[in-house]
């Protein structure tokens, strides 16, 4: 089915000239989609559909630019710089990209991914600007003021942009998995030793399939090239229209982009001090998180970066990459264990015996067991019994609370017997107990005894 951006009265800022130009871009985009389809004359149109599309947005930005002027908007030079990047650089080197594979369709894909990403983020975030319908600017804040301002400015950025609803649910996001994911990483610079910061976003598969995805008119389960070069635009104008709001980042310009693996993820996390890192909840549509680095000298091992002229290689090896570990997952067909622990020597012990047999989670709080369970259930639960603030017993009591995780088996880990806690957890039903102090083998052989039971 051909992808379509359908036009709604959302869409509108309220002043004529733009909004009536926004609707001809709609229309331009939707021309070049149905051209992608076509056999005959596809790629003749398409020539024809992209030279009318750069000579209609230099254009609408030149009226944009006039109205910003007449109605004396501050950040006339920033958005004049949006759009110069867009039209001297971005679009330029796409077309050299459709010219030199002669319109071959994967490229056809990036170009018409990086116009639908923009298309979403010019209308939906930078042009509310322009009208004032943006958050407020933070200005000397304490640092857990920051974190609230953040957190305002994103959920606000997402209504703006999706017209969705999302919640924070955590400001210690720690990189737990949710589902299946996309994580992109961007870096900004202000061009001065020192002066760094990184933003990356996790985002669920389905979280961008009912946005970026529902906005084209996609129908699909699953990430494409197309989705995944739309939502690389969108993201880098939504972190855009948040690092605004702060003045202190204004000066900052997105210098590297990456897109992650999980274990990628999981190492950054390891060696990197966060200054902040919230994951979000849209209610239906999926998870999101989005963490931010503190200014810093960076460390290479994150892969190539991703540039206009590689982008097109570099999203089909990423989506290559993620085939291959999900069949590679399937085939291996390892069962979830999700261990929580208060001791990171524990914790490590455990992973490294069970890891070669069974995908292991980790989590090192009562707190962080319920939010690593709810973002990716596991088979089983291995659960200290003995942990400060949120002991095992209170946690399973949570977990027997809710509708969906009640019947969770949770296994107990205990460091010596006591009969007497036994007693008080047995009317939440674990499916049983296991001595920190047995032996490895010994353990590996309860935990494998308990899947064949359950299995059978």
């Amino acid at each position: 089915m051909v992808a379509q951006f359908e036009w709604k009265d959302e869409f509108n800022l309220g002043v004529e000239r733009i909004d009536k130009e926004h609707q001809r871009l709609f229309k331009i985009i939707n021309k070049l989609f149905s051209f992608q389809e076509e056999d005959k004359n596809g790629q003749w149109a398409c020539q024809e559909g992209i030279k009318y599309f750069r000579t209609h947005t230099v254009k609408h930005f030149a009226d944009e630019e006039a109205y910003m002027s007449e109605i004396h908007y501050s950040g006339l030079e920033r958005h004049r710089q949006i759009h110069t990047n867009f039209r001297e650089n971005t679009l330029p080197a796409l077309e050299r990209e459709l010219e030199r594979t002669d319109y071959a369709p994967d490229a056809v894909e990036h170009f018409l991914g990086v116009c639908a990403g923009w298309l979403i983020g010019h209308t939906m975030t930078e042009d509310l600007a322009i009208t004032e319908k943006h958050a407020q600017r933070w200005e000397k804040l304490l640092p857990g003021e920051e974190i609230n301002a953040l957190r305002k400015a994103i959920i606000q950025t997402v209504f703006d942009l999706f017209h969705l609803e999302s919640k924070l649910i955590s400001d210690v996001y720690s990189g737990e998995r949710f589902g299946n994911g996309l994580y992109y990483r961007l870096v900004y610079s202000t061009g001065q030793d020192e002066q760094w910061q990184e933003v990356i976003i996790a985002f669920e598969e389905k979280l961008l399939i009912n946005t970026v995805g529902k906005m084209m008119g996609i129908q699909t389960n699953s990430l494409d090239s197309m989705l995944i070069h739309a939502t690389r635009y969108t993201a880098q104008q939504f972190v855009q229209r948040i690092m605004e709001q702060f003045p202190a980042m204004e000066h900052y310009k997105l210098t590297e982009e990456n897109l992650l693996t999980y274990e990628q993820l999981q190492e950054l996390f390891k060696r990197e001090q966060l200054q902040a890192s919230l994951l979000f909840h849209t209610g239906g549509a999926g998870y999101f998180a989005y963490c931010v680095i503190a200014p810093h000298l960076l460390e290479s091992g994150f892969g190539t970066a991703i540039q206009t002229g590689n982008a097109l290689s570099e999203v089909e090896r990423y989506l290559t990459d993620r085939k291959a570990q999900a069949a590679q997952k399937e085939l291996s067909n390892k069962r979830k264990i999700l261990l929580v622990d208060d001791s990171a020597t524990i914790r490590q012990g455990m992973k490294s015996l069970l890891g070669e047999d069974y995908d292991v989670a980790l989590a090192d709080s009562g707190v962080a067991a319920i939010r690593a369970i709810t973002l990716d259930r596991p088979d089983l639960v291995l659960m200290d019994y003995e942990m400060p603030v949120c002991d095992g017993r209170q946690t399973l009591e949570m977990l027997r609370a809710d509708e969906e995780l009640g019947d969770l088996p949770v296994i107990f880990l205990t460091g010596k017997r006591d009969p007497e806690s036994m007693i008080k957890v047995m009317p939440l039903k674990p499916a049983g107990y296991l001595l920190k102090t047995s032996k490895p083998a010994d353990l590996k052989k309860e935990i494998a005894a308990f899947f064949e039971k359950q299995k059978a």
